[in-house]
């Protein structure tokens, strides 16, 4: 567990050791939740990369949280057991996959932590006062997903005021930091910060991109699913909506 000892919050620490001890308890899984053929390098690989994402205060402090794009459940699942007091929704529109997740969540009897099959701007276009997620999360976390761009405007309808999207992404590139920025400002969002991680073995370029939601979410977001990844805000105002 060394490769974790940089972590800031000190309890994540012995979460960890109950995670891997569940991890091995998972390693039947019909599905296998990560490729890694040793144990020792999925924790490394998946478990420390999202436990990562708790170097972001408003991440730690978060009551609902919703991890789009989950896929097997990393980062969410990993975020559900070291963060106990929230809610975390994993949101993934594949069913084959979220079949794997509830199966996961059952086997580490994670009580925290739900499946939901569904798009990320699917759940954005019901109110959280009739039971969905637009305007519902304090955070939102994106690992693997899509660019800056695109990860924004599916967070911006899911986010409260205040709320943070964190996205774990590689090497700085700042073609995609700029367009980044400019869908934010059209979300009512702004960039927050960029944070290296801490190096673990394969995570020397990790950084987290922190955007905060500054004013509510635009009249016509979310888009009709498909059209943030089919055609990206850029800096021009988006089209209306059919």
């Amino acid at each position: 567990m060394s490769t974790l000892a940089h972590l800031p919050v000190e309890e994540a620490r012995a979460e960890c050791l109950s995670l891997f001890a569940k991890l091995e308890a998972l390693s039947a899984e019909a599905d296998p939740h990560t490729t890694a053929a040793d144990r020792e390098a999925a924790l490394e690989l998946h478990v420390a990369d999202a436990l990562s994402g708790l170097e972001v205060p408003e991440l730690v402090s978060a009551r609902r949280i919703a991890d789009i794009g989950a896929g097997a459940g990393f980062p969410g699942l990993v975020l559900a057991i070291a963060l106990p007091r929230a809610q975390v929704d994993l949101v993934e529109s594949t069913g084959r996959k979220t079949a794997v997740v509830d199966r996961l969540i059952r086997a580490a009897k994670v009580s925290n932590a739900r499946s939901i099959t569904t798009r990320a701007e699917e759940l954005g276009t019901v109110p959280a006062a009739l039971g969905g997620g637009r305007d519902a999360y304090e955070a939102v976390t994106a690992r693997a997903v899509g660019s800056l761009a695109v990860l924004a405007e599916y967070a911006a309808p899911l986010l409260r005021e205040g709320g943070v999207l964190v996205a774990w992404k590689g090497a700085r590139d700042p073609s995609e930091e700029a367009a980044g920025g400019a869908a934010a400002e059209q979300l009512g969002m702004a960039v927050d910060a960029v944070l290296p991680v801490k190096p673990f073995p394969s995570a020397e370029n990790r950084h987290l991109h922190v955007l905060r939601k500054i004013s509510p979410t635009p009249p016509g977001f979310p888009r009709r699913p498909g059209m943030a990844r089919k055609r990206p805000l850029s800096g021009d105002p988006p089209m209306p909506r059919a």
